[in-house]
């Protein structure tokens, strides 16, 4: 049995195998629009707190 995605960027089908060396892309240029992407902070992970809260917690744990 084929398995086949739809490219996250674009939508063609994707064969999910060896034969698509770019999984879940259809091709290295939609790869590399998605790299763009994260890196110019388009896409990104959501969190529950900001970066300050973060470096907080962190300086409390090194505390004990």
């Amino acid at each position: 049995m084929t398995t086949v995605v739809k490219c996250p960027i674009c939508g063609k089908g994707v064969v999910w195998g060896e034969i698509s060396p770019y999984r879940p892309f259809c091709c290295k240029r939609c790869q590399l629009i998605d790299l763009g992407e994260w890196a110019d902070e388009e896409k990104r992970i959501p969190s529950h707190g900001d970066l300050s809260e973060s470096e907080d917690w962190s300086e409390d744990n090194n505390e004990h």
